[in-house]
């Protein structure tokens, strides 16, 4: 009865006041209520109810201790280093599938920083590593700042702008940012600059450390945030000097379990630990680091082969590859279905992809603390595979995924003391281990901006910067004082290998423009060819038939790409899925679209600096032939001869031999052309050449440089050459009316001068 009086009385309460004081009261009640309703600075509206949970999801994390100690350190000084685990909240999770390693709180702390001063020095940039990675940022800091993608918060990667001029807050790849300094060497649009997962260096992001230090001077204003893992942050504060770390450890120690000796079969003995996991019935995803890709495909493969004959009771095992290099999930057939019973998921992954990997629910990782590194071979031009332990600061993250489980255990196929004594600190960067002709030919691009020098973290490998400019030099990317050519110029221009925007440019030329752009966004996309699953072999193959072209695989790239715009026409006005259409021909959707959006940019380019774009006339003979000759202007070094009759291809370049890869159209032919310009020579995937085409010595004579066939190393394959130059020679002498290509190229007019001597480093 209390209770219920008391109601009476509290709804009776408005009779004790007169109508005047009631409205008064009900003013004041929506003028606090107003007040309370807090502002975002970034788009003058109220904050959303989704951005107070998130806040409180942040401020429960370790690093939010920092927040004050890191804008002092911004406040005081240009350099910043962040270092920490990587569950200290730099990264977050991503469900399903998981990123690691991306920073997301310290750019919102920067807008913070940058929007007291009103942005006077310009915007904000972070760069990752990965499209992906710089996308799903862009999308979780815009959720957490509660503010519209693609106007306060963008992004900025290949092939895809999803910013304006309103954008105060943008993650961009690093290639991307990399490329924005040939048209704004100081990057004077930003105020701020972020460098994330530096443990993962790339070339470009070794490029931009680098620059950067020089920028710095030449713009006090500018700051500089490098975010790294503990091992690496020692490293680079010797490398900016004097500049202040902001360090977070992790809340939880991970169990860890070694071997007691070397795991020969590493393989095997990580899936038989992933089944007793599973029959152990202890709750919780799985991550698998294996030494490639490959083994991410058989383990793939394996898992669900042996799912089907797993106690039921027992749950799922539901595997999901991840691809660090691709940074494509190529496997299709494991996407989530409705699940009865509990699932577990089975990340797979290989060396790099710890940054592919963080989730809440991780609880058991298996470390088989083994990698195969493709190494670029530059006397070979082609990678070269190495079989190595990981670093121990990859041995280190591994660990740390499991940082926010108590629960959690790492199984360490290794013994403690091999990590010791065998495991290197660090991973070598990839500016040691990589082509790097697109490098040079982008600081041969900056020397014109007065930026051509740069201070290295890690020295690159002086035989392949030899070797990138000689390799410039015979494309006439160079002239002969080793400076950037106008030739060169324009190459640059184009986000693809410098062989590709050669082939492109004499594509105008030979009239083949239309197809030369498809071949180059195929070639720079991934593989638009799916690998069958078993059983599937005959079908594929039989499908495949469907675009082969007899010309060579460059032209059946062409039919693909042709049939996949026609089927996604026709998808638009019959009401089927293109999707499904690439699944019945094995293709790879995502990766013809990634194709499409390529070669979208590739015709912007085109028509930006005013080449020419030819009519589209594949199928003619005259327009085949012009596509070889455009494909060989810009990749005469990547030729090679059958010298046996049974597809065993001798480099031009270099005696080494290769064979035909499997899903050339060549590959079990019996008609294998003697002569071929190929794409690709990899020692890192069965000594095979990939995406090649016929060509005839006599053509292979019309556009090769005098001075690099001079260069050739002795060969019956050179004598066989030297005999067309003979026979173009005489031909021309024959007709003295007209001046053959021969003629054009100077065969005469060239001395024979070495490489090493018109290459000359600035």
């Amino acid at each position: 009865m209390d209770c219920l009086s008391f109601s009476s009385e509290k709804l009776c309460s408005s009779e004790l006041f007169d109508s005047t004081d009631v409205e008064e009261m009900e003013e004041e009640r929506i003028g606090k209520c107003a007040e309370d309703l807090e502002i975002n600075p970034f788009d003058r509206l109220p904050f959303s109810s989704r951005y107070y949970k998130l806040l409180k999801e942040r401020e429960e994390l370790p690093i939010w201790q920092m927040k004050y100690a890191f804008m002092e350190s911004l406040h005081h000084h240009q350099i910043v280093i962040v270092s920490g685990d990587a569950r200290t909240g730099k990264s977050s999770q991503i469900d399903p599938f998981c990123l690691s390693f991306f920073t997301f709180k310290v750019p919102q702390w920067c807008a913070e920083y940058s929007l007291a001063s009103h942005f006077q020095h310009g915007a904000i940039v972070c760069t990752q590593t990965c499209k992906h990675a710089a996308v799903w940022l862009a999308l979780r800091v815009a959720d957490e700042m509660d503010v519209n993608i693609g106007h306060e918060v963008g992004y900025v990667v290949p092939y895809d702008n999803c910013c304006n001029t309103e954008t105060i807050l943008r993650f961009s790849t690093d290639d991307m940012l990399q490329r924005e300094m040939m048209s704004s060497p100081l990057l004077s649009s930003y105020g701020i600059i972020i460098i994330g997962c530096v443990l993962e260096r790339t070339v470009p992001t070794d490029v931009l450390l680098g620059l950067l230090k020089d920028v710095l001077i030449l713009r006090p204003e500018l700051k500089l945030i490098v975010i790294t893992s503990l091992q690496l942050s020692s490293k680079l504060q010797a490398y900016y000097g004097t500049v202040p770390l902001i360090r977070v450890g992790s809340q939880y120690q991970t169990e860890v379990a070694y071997t007691s000796g070397i795991q020969k079969d590493y393989f095997f003995s990580a899936l038989r630990l992933l089944f007793d996991i599973h029959n152990s019935k202890r709750r919780g995803d799985v991550v698998i680091f294996l030494a490639c890709e490959q083994e991410i495909g058989n383990a793939f493969w394996i898992i669900q082969q042996e799912g089907h004959h797993l106690n039921p009771d027992l749950g799922e095992l539901f595997p999901v590859p991840l691809f660090p290099n691709e940074q494509e999930r190529i496997l299709k057939s494991n996407e989530e279905k409705p699940c009865k019973n509990y699932r577990r998921k089975v990340l797979l992954t290989t060396s790099m992809g710890e940054s592919l990997v963080l989730s809440k629910t991780v609880s058991f990782v298996i470390d088989t603390g083994i990698q195969r590194q493709k190494v670029y071979n530059p006397r070979i031009r082609a990678d070269t595979v190495v079989i190595q332990p990981i670093s121990k600061s990859q041995a280190e993250m591994r660990k740390q995924i499991l940082g926010m489980s108590s629960s959690g255990k790492c199984f360490c196929l290794y013994p403690e003391e091999f990590m010791e004594k065998e495991m290197k600190p660090l991973p070598p960067a990839r500016i040691q281990e990589s082509n790097l002709i697109s490098m040079v030919l982008f600081f041969k691009r900056m020397d014109i901006a007065g930026l051509g020098h740069c201070d290295f973290m890690d020295r690159p490998d002086p035989e392949s910067l030899m070797q990138a400019l000689e390799d410039l030099d015979y494309l006439a990317a160079l002239d002969n004082d080793g400076n950037l050519s106008e030739f060169g110029i324009i190459m640059s221009e184009f986000p693809v290998d410098p062989q590709m925007s050669k082939s492109i440019l004499a594509s105008c030329e030979f009239d083949c423009v239309e197809e030369m752009l498809t071949i180059a966004a195929m070639v720079t996309a991934p593989g638009c060819f799916v690998n069958p699953p078993q059983g599937t072999e005959e079908i594929a193959a039989t499908c495949r038939q469907k675009f082969l072209h007899p010309a060579g695989d460059h032209f059946t790239l062409i039919n693909v790409y042709k049939a996949y715009k026609e089927a996604s026409t026709n998808a638009i006005s019959q009401y089927y899925d293109i999707e499904k259409w690439c699944q019945d021909y094995f293709l790879n959707c995502s990766a013809l679209r990634i194709a499409e959006a390529i070669r979208n940019e590739l015709v912007d380019i085109m028509r930006r600096i005013e080449l020419p774009i030819s009519a589209p006339a594949f199928g003619l003979n005259e327009n085949v032939l012009g596509i070889k000759k455009a494909l060989l202007s810009g990749y005469f070094m990547q030729s090679a001869r059958d010298v046996d009759g049974s597809g065993n291809y001798l480099m031009l370049a270099h005696k080494q031999v290769a064979q035909l890869h499997p899903l050339s159209i060549y590959y079990n032919s019996s008609r294998i052309p003697e002569w071929v310009v190929f794409h690709e020579f990899s020692i890192a995937e069965n000594n095979a050449i990939k995406i090649i085409s016929a060509i005839s010595p006599d053509l292979f004579m019309k556009l090769v440089p005098q001075y690099y066939f001079s260069n050739l190393p002795p060969s019956e394959s050179k004598a066989i050459l030297q005999e067309a130059i003979n026979h173009l020679s005489h031909i021309s002498g024959a007709d003295k009316g007209q001046k053959t290509i021969i003629e054009d190229r100077g065969f005469e007019k060239y001395p024979e001068i070495p490489a090493e001597q018109r290459c000359i480093i600035q």
